[in-house]
Formats: C-alpha cells, sequence, structure tokens
C-alpha cells in the first residue's frame, strides 16, 4: 500500500531532474562555443613591479601597483601544495574542475544545517573566476564559470592550472600569488615557509582581508588553526606536527 504513496513523488522528482539535465545541456550548447579563448593562461605574462637592485643585488625599492614575484609549479614545496589543496579543493588532482562531492556537502550545509553559505568552488573554477569573470553573483555567471573551469580542464593539465592559481590568486597588502605573500607577511621565499606559515597563507583566498595576519590576527589564528586541522585529517601532516604548528 505504501509504495502507491511513493509514485507521484519519485515521478515528481525524475521529471525535474530530466528537465534540469535538459536545461543544462541547452546552456551547455549554446554557451560553450562563445566561451573567450584560453590563450591567456597559455601565455600567462602577469604585472611584474620594477624592482630597483644595488650593485651588490640587494633590493632597493619595488614599484607598481601589484606586489608579484611568479615561479613555477615545481618550486612550491609539497608543504605549501598540500595546505592550498587542504584548505581550497582537496579532491583538485580527482575532479575534472567540478567536485560534485563538495557541491553535495555545501547544498546540504546550506539547505539543512543552515548559517553560513559555503561554496563549492574548486581551484580551478577560481582560476576561470580570476581570468575571466567580474566578482558579480548570479546565475548566469556561475553557469559561465562552471563552463570555463571544464573547457581548462580539458585544455591543461592538473599542473599547469595549479601553477596559475599559485601566481594569480590575490592574498591580500597588494600581494599576488604566494611567492609574494610569503615575502610580505614573513620575508622569506615559499621554500623557506614553516607548517604553520604554509597553513596562514593557503587560508587567505577565501578571504584576502577578513583573514589578513596583519590587519586581522586572531580571525587569520582561526583560519591557519581550520587549515591545520584539514592537513592533520588528510595525513598531510602528523599529530606533534599539527600540536607544534597551532
Amino acid at each position: 500500500m505504501w509504495q502507491r504513496f511513493l509514485v507521484f513523488p519519485l515521478a515528481l522528482l525524475g521529471g525535474l531532474l530530466a528537465i534540469f539535465a535538459f536545461l543544462g545541456g541547452l546552456v551547455v550548447l549554446l554557451a560553450y562555443p562563445s566561451l573567450p579563448s584560453l590563450e591567456v593562461l597559455t601565455d600567462y605574462q602577469p604585472k611584474i613591479p620594477l624592482r630597483v637592485y644595488t650593485a651588490e643585488g640587494a633590493l632597493i625599492g619595488e614599484f607598481g601597483e601589484e606586489r608579484r614575484s611568479v615561479i613555477a609549479i615545481h618550486e612550491v614545496p609539497a608543504l605549501l601544495k598540500d595546505a592550498i589543496l587542504a584548505a581550497e579543493d582537496e579532491r583538485f588532482y580527482q575532479h575534472t574542475g567540478i567536485d560534485h562531492v563538495g557541491v553535495l556537502r555545501a547544498a546540504y550545509a546550506n539547505l539543512v544545517q543552515g548559517g553560513r553559505r559555503q561554496g563549492a568552488s574548486t581551484i580551478t573554477m577560481q582560476v576561470a573566476r580570476n581570468f575571466f569573470l567580474s566578482s558579480e553573483k548570479t546565475l548566469t555567471r556561475k553557469a559561465y564559470e562552471v563552463l570555463l573551469a571544464l573547457k581548462i580542464e580539458s585544455s591543461l593539465s592538473k599542473d599547469q592550472i595549479l601553477e596559475l592559481y599559485v601566481n594569480q590568486i590575490y592574498l591580500g597588502q597588494r600581494a599576488y600569488g604566494f611567492a609574494a605573500a610569503a615575502q610580505v607577511y614573513f620575508g622569506k621565499s615559499v621554500q623557506k615557509l614553516t607548517i604553520g606559515e604554509a597553513a596562514m597563507l593557503a587560508g587567505l583566498p577565501k578571504a584576502p582581508s577578513g583573514y589578513n595576519p596583519v590587519v586581522n590576527p586572531q580571525r587569520a589564528r582561526q583560519r591557519q588553526h581550520y587549515v591545520l586541522r584539514r592537513m592533520k585529517e588528510l595525513g598531510q601532516i602528523s599529530e606533534a606536527q599539527f600540536a607544534d604548528a597551532a
């Protein structure tokens, strides 16, 4: 008897899913051909500030709106890479631009648990947003972000995508990219960062001003602790390393 009561809801759900699938396919069919070229990614040429040095090679001054130092992905230490993935996109090397597990988790948190809204943007989606899209929050922009992420994943390797992210993301204090941020906040290269420092920097992309250790040290420490905890949960650092860094 009770099975009959489930027929209509299940049929309705199936119909809605079919409609959404059709509309999604239509959006892809119409919008994908109009997506921008990826030349700006494959021929990445960021703004580099003018730097003045002494005859001995010591830096005298740096002039420009953006603080930036470009590094290759092989120059990014595993410690920093792990921290970035733990904070932003733990399944980066498994998904194809869209993290379906992350989407479901965020949807559950937003619809059932309430509280502050959670996002599910992957690193690839953030690259698409930073290079091609505005900051407006509309369904149209989100759709283009998803499509661009799929196009980027089909054209570039994971390491190429991560390298673009590492160099382009804004991290506060006029610093673009992790190499510049390491110098701005800690006065050192990324290769010399401690676990705690790497976690601090990895926590900045979510809110560069809100988690800025110079302006908001308490919130920055809270975010750092979250990143360290995620690194421990993912097996990237040991319990002892977590306790020492936290």
